[in-house]
């Protein structure tokens, strides 16, 4: 961990930031007083997630059947005493 200065980060940043992507952490201060962290975002996965299903989960066949008229009407506003 790097402790520095607002005035010597101001001052140096692009060389900071360098050692912040190599792991570093730097904290900045004002007259000695940590007020903040920079430190280096987690890296991203290199390997795209598949979207949809998760792990092992199938889905069954009933999931494609259509819905019952009652469910429906409800999704379109129709109250049941109609």
């Amino acid at each position: 961990m790097i402790k520095i200065n607002t005035a010597e980060a101001k001052a140096r940043l692009s060389h900071y930031l360098e050692r912040v992507e190599g792991g570093e952490t730097v904290v900045v201060c004002r007259r000695n007083v940590p007020v903040a962290e920079i430190r280096p975002l987690p890296k991203r996965p290199r390997e795209r997630r598949p979207v949809g299903i998760d792990r092992g989960m199938t889905i069954p066949p009933s999931f494609f059947d259509p819905l019952p008229d009652d469910l429906l009407d409800a999704f379109e506003g129709a109250s049941a005493s109609e």
